[in-house]
Parts: structure tokens; sequence; C-alpha cells
């Protein structure tokens, strides 16, 4: 696993997959940045309210509600765009890494866009029902958790899928759902820092088409 991530990290800063990158943080920022100035369109209508002391303190309120907005979003948000690219990114690093391995097969547009947005709903709801846990001391170790599941189910799934139907990938990852499960920790506990967590969907695609492979090959060479 250390060694799968220290590949796809390897794989992030190559040239190859730069590009991929700064393309799928900029449409992001840009999301945030169109949020931002419709706030502040939407703030500069209340001026008409007649105490000074409500406008400051919507102010203050819209200001907390952003910052928190664009922590708890950024990886759903991040996982959304990182969708258009995620054939790219398996594409590259199975070209890089295992060039004598038949290449798989790209998902559907319909279909990687699909596993893009619900996997981005399901990462939405389950951290804004575990917020409340982040004001407790099991807070953090909830949220690694949970996104360990996630991350892993859904990012070793997409990998799979490119060289088996979507059923078949899913059962594979349920007959491997611990080792998965562990190698998702990596990328969650990454998720956790504001800004890291906008390069998680990426790396965490290029991670678990290392862990694929190697998780596949064991299991055909296993009697």
């Amino acid at each position: 696993m250390i060694a799968a991530a220290l590949k796809a990290l390897g794989d992030l800063t190559s040239p190859a997959f730069r590009g991929v990158l700064w393309k799928s943080l900029a449409l992001t920022l840009l999301l945030f940045v169109a949020l931002l100035v419709g706030m502040e369109t939407l703030l500069s209508m209340l001026t008409l309210v007649p105490w000074p002391w409500v406008q400051t303190m919507i102010a203050v309120g819209a200001g907390l509600g952003l910052v928190v907005g664009f922590i708890f979003l950024m990886a759903p948000v991040t996982a959304v765009f990182a969708g258009l690219f995620l054939d790219t990114i398996s594409a590259k690093v199975e070209a890089e890494h295992y060039p004598a391995d038949p290449p798989g097969r790209p998902l559907s547009t319909v279909t990687g866009l699909w596993m893009a947005l619900s996997f981005a709903a399901v990462v939405l709801l389950v951290n804004l029902a575990v917020l409340p846990l982040v004001f407790t001391g099991v807070g953090a170790v909830a949220l690694v958790l949970a996104n360990a599941y996630l991350i892993s189910r859904e990012y070793f799934v997409m990998a799979a899928a490119r060289h088996m139907p979507v059923k078949a990938a899913r059962d594979l990852r349920r007959t491997m759902a611990r080792p998965v499960f562990i190698a998702g920790l990596i990328p969650a506990v990454m998720a956790l820092f504001p800004l890291v967590n906008m390069a998680v969907p990426l790396f965490a695609t290029a991670y678990f088409t290392h862990l694929y492979k190697s998780m596949s090959g064991a299991a055909a060479s296993s009697p």
C-alpha cells in the first residue's frame, strides 16, 4: 500500500499528469469563486436592513458559512469534476507502469459521471452526518473511518470496472474488503486537510489503479 501511494504521488507530480490535476483544481476553484460572487451579491442586497448590527451579524455569519462550506464541500465538489478525468488518469497510470498488461476499457461518460455524482452525494451526506462528532474526541476518527470506507469502495470499483463489468468489480471489492478498506485510510487522512483534499480524487484514482493491479494479480495467482 505504501508503495502504491508513493507511485500515485509520483504520478500526480509528473508532467504527464500535471495538466489533468490543474484542470480539475481550476474547475473546482471556479465554482467556489462563482459561489462567493453570488454570496457577495446577495449580501449587497441586504443593505436595506435598517440596523447596522444586523448587517454585521449577517456578514460575519455568511463569512463563517463560506469557510465551513469550503472545507466540507471541497471533497465532494472536487470528486464531481475529477470524474471527468478519471479514465484519463487510469489510462496514463496503466500505460506508464503496466505497458505489458491489456489496457482497460474507458467507462462510458454516463456511467463515469453517474458514479462521480453518486459518490459526491454520499460523501457529502456522510460528512454532514459525522459533523456533530467533530466537536467530540472521536470526531476526526469517525470522519477518517467513514471516508476510508467510501473512498476505498468507490475508487477501487472505478479502477476495476475498466477491466471487468461493474458488478464483477463490486464483487471483487467485497472479496478484498479488508485490505481495500485499510488502503483507503491514506486518502481519507489526506482528505482532512483543506486544499490537500482537492487533490484526493485524482490521487485516489492513481493509487487504487496501482492497488487493483497488485490485488488482482495476487487473486489470480492464489489457488
